[in-house]
């Protein structure tokens, strides 16, 4: 059964076995997380999200991708020229199960993007 989920802005199609490089996710190595934005599972498409369903998936490692490079030159009269470079954090993901219901009995914690607040830290800036 494969199930497409959303994730870092972007939107993912997955089946159990499969191995994604997302968005960085607050997880370590090992750990498992669990995707609850999850838009279709098999033929069931959600309107927006299907309700209790989840995809469940184990963290390999956190990655960086290529550097990306930007050169930037003005011409004419104006000497300026700039180079920068990029590269995006990652998460290594490998799916482990696609569940169509259940997904709030199973106490796998859920994936968060690692720039997201977590309800601790808004309590301390209170």
């Amino acid at each position: 059964m494969f199930a497409v989920l959303k994730t870092g802005g972007k939107q993912y199609k997955v089946q159990a076995g499969d191995v994604l490089r997302v968005e960085k996710l607050q997880a370590a190595a090992g750990e498992k997380v669990q995707f609850n934005d999850i838009l279709m599972v098999g033929s069931t498409l959600g309107a927006p999200l299907v309700s209790g369903a989840c995809v469940q998936a184990e963290v390999i490692d956190q990655i960086k991708a290529d550097k990306v490079i930007t050169y930037v030159k003005r011409r004419r009269k104006h000497s300026s020229q700039r180079t920068r470079g990029h590269r995006q954090q990652l998460t290594l993901l490998r799916v482990t199960d696609v569940l169509d219901n259940g997904a709030d009995k199973t106490g796998v914690k859920a994936a968060v993007g690692a720039r997201a607040k977590q309800p601790a830290d808004n309590a301390a800036e209170a």
